[in-house]
């Protein structure tokens, strides 16, 4: 008799009915003579499933808790009356199933009739042809006719939603199996959707009765995923038909990392589908990875190499080995003239490992010096300072997957559900299932208002008082013995622990003698950090509202502080946990791209780590630490740094006080770009040198959790090369080679060189799916979960967190503290999603005031604001929220004329120079204009459009 077992890693290509069961106790029973073996709780259609005896299903889906609606999946049991849902029935040992038989196909027969009698029968015209549950269980049950006709209420004529972008909800096509309601709530966690009405009125209805554009729904595609007809459709499908094939890759928005099917017809995506086998997202996707592809093929792409001798002047399109010529003879002049230490590169977050590693690897062994740079530093590199300092490795701790064994999340400058949306949403899942949260935030994030949130408690601190408050929840902790003393004994250094516990020990850490400095009561202080401290499993997590801050590496240490204290620390559940914003910029920290770091934070200082890469490249390297991107920019204006080459990244925009920037690049006369758009930094370049997209690329990108994933190319580069491939080049043109075939043979020298990518290859990642590093000897498949038994510094290292003031602060000239976040439908400096349909829910940045704020200045929603800093002025339009608290304003950043960077200043953390995006004190007042700031951005852009347009010698540039 043949035997089946759960595996250990299902099929991602197949739908068991029902979620596998947690449970380590085995059951046998046997199905249709089938002896099949599975864990306890597993359902009778998941075990069947498994051996593959397939069983019809329509309101069935792994994802989903077992609904038992549609009575399809009928069985027969052995000393049982009537015929079960299989997909709610667990199984029993020595259980007897009978999956088919005349009774029960007659009775199936008899449900699919009753669904197709109020169906449309238009197959041939219908988008889902080809791809239809419904249309494959009528065939399975073997349906051939329907005997009760259209004559009587049903409805066919129900009216379309057409209002979102992305799909259209057809009415006149549902069957009401409650999918889409159900993979909103269980999945998403939005409660978007609902069935309003009984029996034949029953319906699906968005909101109140709303259309999908005004509902709450966030366009993250779980719906349009679930549905089992064209009720729910991509307007991709409807336009273009169904797909021919497909290629698993990995999304290029935030680092969450999600894996997606790019369904294809020939070298066209017609949708992207979340991948179930990934192991970030499950299966799930968010509005920016699931519908917000367009961008790859939008008429604004670069697609030819371009030069100009001034950025007075027209672009000249040439081709690649002009333009790389061109490129190498400009770097070598401003060396001559300038110096070895006269150029350097920027490294980009959004482009792969290899692709990253190769750019460092160009300005160390052709230029000849360390100044190289990446965005990362911009946003998280506190959390590489913080974490290596105290935990011994500047990474986060977790998988995405350990939220699930979490009791209490304690998130500290972040906003999940908006910049990590999949993420996010495992996050609510578990706080329906009843764990607490504590956000620490000036303004109120959207985790907050979780539906069936049990337990919440918000910390509106000021901005810049991240360490009084982190240090007077440790006071608490202490005073209160809340601390775990076994882990603090047998895993962290004592003299260390006991210089910090003296330290926090003192009075003026206390909730009491912070609270005036944190606006935060003492009491609500207390309380969370004993929340969080006699949780079973406390887990932090933070971002931005972290890093970007004067003391944003004293605060990163300050939380570690506090998980080491508490002893959560090395297992499922706990941990520190920085949340990255771009989805590469784990990848480019990892990949060397800091001026005082080789690949794998190796120093660059260090002979035996130097001596290596050394050996390999074949060159000679510098051991002095190079140019931090503001170093550069100081340089730059006082005349010793003149050439600069950045991939992928937008410098101008993206980067602080946006006068000093563009000053710098105005001063440079070497600009080489790299992109795949005019980006607002490629108007100051020379050289504008073609980018590919992450659907026309091979490599890797590595997520917030370690995780490395396999980036595949679905179809040609436009310009017909790769961003590895353009490097290659121009290392060959400046006349140190590089030979490349493929981004393999990359990663195959990474692992070579940079410890904790030993074991990884592309094979191992084919295999697998994907490797969380460090991958080694110790860890041939990975590392999930670090820290379990000891730290790589050996043990934990608590570090001293005073206090100290930002610079930066609120006055009689300046009153309010701006900060600012992301939102859910645009990604960055929004060159990508402002591309696409992204744009109908956010087609500009918006300043949220407090409405005491408001009134104080007569302003009402949608009056124009004048905002004033020490740095610059800008002019955004005002909307009243009580999200914010008063005295602090809010703002994005993702439309490059609304100039919120003009008004930032150059503050930066004191380790690292990550800037004090969070902390800038303004003035606001009602306006009748725009700054002159975006007066000449317009007139700016405007020229540089036409420069684009109307190129030298009459040739239309192809972009």
């Amino acid at each position: 008799m043949l035997h089946y077992y759960e595996p250990q890693k299902s099929d991602p290509s197949k739908d068991y009915g029902t979620a596998a069961s947690p449970s380590t106790t085995l059951i046998t029973l046997e199905i249709d003579g089938v002896e099949v073996t599975v864990p306890e709780g597993t359902s009778v259609m998941r075990a069947a499933s498994l051996a593959d005896i397939n069983i019809p299903k329509l309101c069935a889906s792994d994802n989903l808790e077992a609904f038992g609606s549609c009575r399809l999946c009928t069985v027969q049991i052995e000393g049982r009356r009537g015929f079960p849902a299989s997909c709610t029935t667990p199984v029993n040992a020595g259980m007897k199933v009978i999956t088919q038989n005349e009774k029960i196909a007659k009775l199936r027969r008899n449900v699919m009739e009753l669904y197709i009698s109020d169906h449309p029968l238009d197959c041939l015209t219908c988008p889902a042809n080809g791809d239809c549950e419904l249309q494959d269980m009528a065939g399975a049950v073997g349906l051939r006719e329907v005997r009760y006709g259209f004559e009587g209420h049903n409805h066919l004529d129900a009216e379309k939603d057409t209002s979102n972008p992305y799909f259209t909800f057809d009415p006149s096509k549902c069957i009401v199996c409650s999918r889409c309601v159900r993979a909103c709530e269980e999945v998403q966690g939005t409660f978007a959707l609902t069935i309003e009405g009984r029996g034949f009125d029953s319906k699906v209805t968005a909101g109140q009765g709303e259309g999908f554009l005004e509902s709450d729904c966030v366009s993250c595609g779980a719906c349009v995923q679930a549905c089992p007809t064209s009720t729910l459709m991509e307007n991709t499908i409807i336009d273009m038909g169904q797909p021919e094939h497909s290629v698993v890759t990995t999304c290029a928005y935030c680092g969450v990392g999600c894996s997606f099917k790019a369904e294809m017809k020939g070298d066209q995506v017609v949708r992207m589908v979340p991948f179930k086998g990934g192991d970030a997202n499950q299966g799930h996707s968010c509005v920016k990875g699931r519908f917000a592809f367009g961008y790859a093929t939008h008429k604004d792409r670069i697609k030819e190499p371009m030069i100009r001798d001034s950025i007075d002047e027209s672009w000249r399109a040439v081709s690649w080995e002009e333009a790389l010529s061109f490129s190498a003879k400009r770097l070598k002049e401003v060396q001559e003239k300038y110096g070895r230490e006269s150029i350097g590169g920027i490294t980009s977050s959004r482009c792969t490992n290899e692709e990253t590693y190769l750019v460092q690897k160009l300005i160390r062994a052709a230029f000849g010096n360390n100044n190289t740079d990446t965005c990362a530093r911009v946003c998280h590199s506190p959390t590489g300072y913080g974490l290596k300092t105290t935990l011994g490795e500047s990474a986060g701790t977790q998988t995405f997957d350990s939220i699930r064994y979490t009791d209490v999340m304690l998130v500290i400058g972040a906003n999940p559900t908006d910049a990590h949306p999949v993420f996010g949403s495992m996050m609510r899942r578990r706080l329906r299932e009843g764990a607490k949260l504590i956000v620490a935030d000036p303004r109120k994030i959207d985790l907050l208002k979780t539906p069936h949130l049990k337990g919440a408690l918000h910390l509106p601190l000021r901005p810049g008082t991240n360490v009084a408050l982190v240090n007077s929840m440790a006071y608490v902790i202490i005073e209160e013995g809340l601390e775990d003393t076994n882990f603090i004994n047998d895993r962290c250094e004592d003299e260390a622990y006991q210089k910090w516990r003296a330290f926090i020990s003192k009075p003026v850490n206390s909730p009491e003698s912070m609270e005036s400095v944190t606006g935060v009561s003492a009491k609500d202080v207390r309380h969370a950090a004993r929340v969080y401290a006699e949780g079973n499993n406390g887990a932090i997590f933070y971002g931005l509202g972290v890093t970007e801050h004067s003391q944003g590496s004293t605060m990163v240490m300050g939380i570690a502080n506090l998980a080491l204290a508490t002893g959560n620390i090395g297992r499922e559940g706990v941990g520190v946990n920085p949340l990255r914003g771009q989805n590469n910029v784990q990848g480019s920290c990892d990949m060397g791209s800091f001026p005082h770091e080789l690949p794998g934070y190796q120093h660059v200082s260090d002979d035996v780590a130097r001596g290596n890469f050394e050996s390999v490249w074949g060159v000679k390297l510098d051991n002095e630490p190079g140019l931090r991107i503001p170093n550069m920019f100081d340089s730059a204006i006082a005349g010793s740094f003149k050439g600069l080459y950045v991939q992928g990244e937008d410098i101008a925009q993206s980067d602080p006080n946006t006068h000093h920037v563009e000053a710098a690049l105005k001063s440079l006369e070497c600009l080489i770009v790299q992109d795949i758009f005019l980006n607002e930094t490629a108007k100051f370049a020379h050289v504008l040198l073609p980018g590919s997209t992450f659907l026309e690329k091979n490599g890797t990108f590595t997520n917030a959790e370690r995780r490395i994933n396999r980036v595949r190319k679905v179809m040609p580069p436009l310009a017909g090369k790769e961003d590895w491939e353009v490097t290659v080049a121009l290392s060959n043109a400046l006349g140190y080679p590089m030979d490349y075939q493929h981004p393999s043979e990359i990663m195959d020298e990474i692992a070579q060189l940079t410890p904790s990518f030993t074991g990884v290859s592309y094979p191992l990642l084919e295999e697998q799916g994907s490797i969380q590093w460090p991958c080694n000897e110790a860890h041939p498949l990975g590392t999930p979960i670090m820290h379990e038994v000891d730290f790589p510094i050996g043990k934990g290292n608590f570090a001293v967190t005073e206090y100290v003031a930002t610079e930066e602060r609120a006055s009689r000239r300046f009153p309010l503290l701006l900060t600012t976040g992301r939102i859910l439908s645009q990604y960055n400096v929004g060159a990508q999603t402002r591309r696409t349909d992204n744009q109908v829910w956010h087609d500009e940045d918006v300043l949220e005031l407090h409405p005491h704020d408001a009134e104080e200045r007569g302003v009402k929603d949608g009056d124009w604001l004048g905002i004033s800093s020490r740095a610059g002025q800008t002019v955004l339009r005002a909307v009243i929220s009580e999200r914010m608290q008063a005295g602090v304003v809010y703002t994005t950043f993702h439309h490059p004329g609304s100039g919120a960077n003009v008004i930032t200043t150059d503050n930066s953390d004191w380790a690292t120079n990550c800037p004090e995006y969070k902390v800038t004190a303004v003035q606001v007042e009602k306006v009748s204009q725009p700054s002159q700031w975006q007066r000449d951005f317009v007139q700016f852009d405007k020229k540089q459009q036409h420069y684009l347009k109307e190129p030298k010698n009459g040739r239309q540039v192809d972009a």
